[in-house]
């Protein structure tokens, strides 16, 4: 990097050392608070559609609005006599979201933006530190109220983690023996839902399964379903950690 930097400086018209750390990323495996803002909150945007998917098919399910409910129950049942028409109509629906994204699409090009990169809102110690040399030149007592904060966001990933990997562990249990009653109870469930799988048309089983998660919530409990409970309760390793 040094002597690119200062090979490129000799050029005509000469090139700052700031702008090739910066076309480079040179300090891209940096930690820095900001940008770490900035990554989590776009890879939030990235899942929003997904996520406001999630909360609409809810509503649908909860029957917040009767006339939507009944059409995505018409186009259920039309999608599982005729799974021939299930891609044509995921294609015709993006389709149809492009044309509707066309009225916003961006009139200017793409430039710098503050927001975005949480600039503007960013605390001054989190660019001080941002801008600091590597290994550090700060004080002993600004590095430990830095190290501080990093096991704060750190302690918040790991119990994210933790969760992660219990649920894991859950599915694995269900074969692992290692609850004998949840096993052969799994076991069974396996081999009654193969009997009935195979001597049962597959548009049945699937009308009924979808028919079962929209159904309206006259029919629901709000304690949570025998399944839920039954994961919930399968053995994991985090009896086991220290």
């Amino acid at each position: 990097m040094c002597s690119l930097h200062k090979r490129l400086g000799r050029m005509e018209p000469p090139v700052r050392r700031e702008v090739v750390e910066f076309m480079s990323d040179a300090r891209s495996h940096l930690w820095s608070m900001r940008r770490s803002k900035a990554n989590f909150f776009r890879l939030m945007q990235v899942f929003s559609g997904f996520i406001a998917a999630g909360k609409w098919f809810g509503d649908v399910c909860q029957w917040k609005n009767p006339v939507t409910s009944v059409l995505v129950h018409v186009l259920f049942i039309m999608l599982v006599f005729y799974p021939d028409l299930i891609l044509p109509t995921i294609f015709l629906y993006m389709f149809l979201i492009g044309l509707w994204n066309y009225r916003f699409r961006p009139r200017v090009p793409p430039h710098m933006n503050t927001r975005i990169s949480y600039a503007d809102v960013a605390h001054p110690d989190e660019l001080d530190e941002e801008f600091d040399t590597f290994p550090t030149s700060k004080s002993a007592d600004l590095i430990r109220m830095r190290y501080d904060r990093l096991r704060h966001v750190a302690g918040r990933i790991q119990t994210v983690v933790g969760d992660i990997a219990t649920q894991g562990e859950r599915l694995q249990s269900l074969l692992s023996w290692r609850d004998p009653r949840a096993t052969a109870m799994f076991l069974l469930f396996c081999l009654f839902t193969a009997i009935i799988l195979y001597i049962t048309p597959f548009q049945v089983i699937s009308l009924c399964l979808g028919f079962f998660w929209m159904r309206h919530p006259r029919f629901r409990h709000k304690v949570p379903a025998a399944p839920v409970n039954f994961f919930r309760r399968l053995p994991a390793k985090t009896d086991s950690l220290l």
